[in-house]
């Protein structure tokens, strides 16, 4: 048997990249992922990667690495070349630096 040399080819659906993140974040949430905390909820694991934490705070993987370069982050783990940073922490720091809105 010869062997390939490309995946096979893909039906036309999954060719739409927003159609397949569609897909993916429909997969993702499930009924039985909601605690009781409302909808907005998120299940983040202890320690986050660079690419987590820079798309949970919606940046780029240059900027993430920058912030830790400078001190800015809290909660970050080096483990030898590997950079982690502790949900718990980065969700703290958020909360600390949210802007109070005004009241009416």
């Amino acid at each position: 048997m010869e062997p390939t040399t490309r995946p096979p080819k893909s039906s036309p659906a999954d060719d739409n990249p927003v159609r397949s993140q569609r897909w993916f974040a429909r997969r993702e949430r499930t009924p039985g992922d909601c605690d009781g905390d409302g909808p907005a909820a998120t299940h983040l694991p202890v320690l986050l990667t660079v690419d987590e934490a820079a798309a949970f705070l919606r940046t780029t993987r240059r900027a993430i690495y920058a912030m830790v370069e400078r001190l800015q982050l809290p909660g970050v783990i080096r483990i030898r070349r590997r950079v982690l940073l502790r949900a718990d922490a980065l969700l703290h720091w958020l909360d600390q630096k949210r802007a109070s809105s005004p009241k009416e």
